[in-house]
């Protein structure tokens, strides 16, 4: 958290708005939108929740297969209070009564290119759904606005992506071009807003083997979050102010 707070309070001089909408107490899914190149957006929900929340609750993301194959990454990661985005780790985090955050888009949302910013790609199966009808823990949308422009993607150098084991390769205004002052991040302004809970703990057990209603579900959060996107961003005055 100490590394990560100066990025949040002067780097990216975040904005949080809903913070009363994560329970007091007891397991919960937030689900946000993902993008920006790098998941930078996941590490800043994390401080928002436990910054701002008044009773300094922890956020454990779940995150992909990659993040815990990268040396250093992998370890710093584990220290983060973070796991495996697999089902059996979040039903055992959420019946422990812990917070636990997932970004369904995944690689397509962070790594998707500039022109298509702000727009929700596909959620998966909706998996996460699944997860807290088990469990009957509410799911808190999240919406966050000012990371799809820290790295403004512009293209994607495929080839070089297969090669190096990744999903995909950036190119950036300002990277690969100016070496590694390429990686650093444009200063823009977040918001990061968690919306209404909904609750899942009303249906009955059954409930999470039925693909029409976790389809239902998975479209509602994902709409909640789309339109909550294109609120911020029609009250947004600058991507850096």
């Amino acid at each position: 958290m100490s590394l990560l707070r100066p990025f949040y309070e002067k780097y990216f001089r975040v904005e949080v708005k809903g913070i009363e909408n994560i329970p007091a107490d007891g397991g919960a899914l937030i689900v946000a939108n993902h993008s920006g190149t790098l998941p930078l957006d996941g590490l800043m929900m994390q401080v928002a929740v436990h910054d701002n929340h008044p009773h300094g609750r922890h956020l454990r993301l779940l995150a992909a297969d990659l993040v815990f194959m990268l040396p250093v990454i992998n370890e710093l990661a584990r220290k983060a209070g973070h796991t495996l985005a697999c089902a059996e780790d979040a039903e055992a985090l959420l019946e422990r009564g812990e917070l636990v955050g997932v970004m369904p888009e995944g690689f397509k949302g962070i790594g998707k290119p500039f022109g298509e910013r702000y727009k929700l790609q596909r959620f998966g199966r909706g998996g996460f759904v699944s997860t807290a009808l088990r469990t009957g823990s509410p799911i808190v949308p999240c919406s966050i606005v000012g990371a799809e422009e820290i790295y403004p993607m512009i293209g994607n150098a495929k080839t070089l992506a297969r090669v190096l084991g990744i999903p995909y390769f950036p190119l950036t205004p300002t990277f690969p071009w100016l070496g590694p002052l390429g990686v650093v991040p444009l200063p823009t302004k977040w918001t990061i807003q968690f919306g209404e809970p909904i609750p899942t703990d009303g249906y009955p057990p059954e409930a999470a083997e039925d693909p029409m209603l976790m389809f239902n579900l998975t479209d509602q959060v994902r709409e909640q979050i789309q339109h909550t996107l294109y609120k911020l961003l029609v009250q947004r005055r600058s991507v850096f102010f």
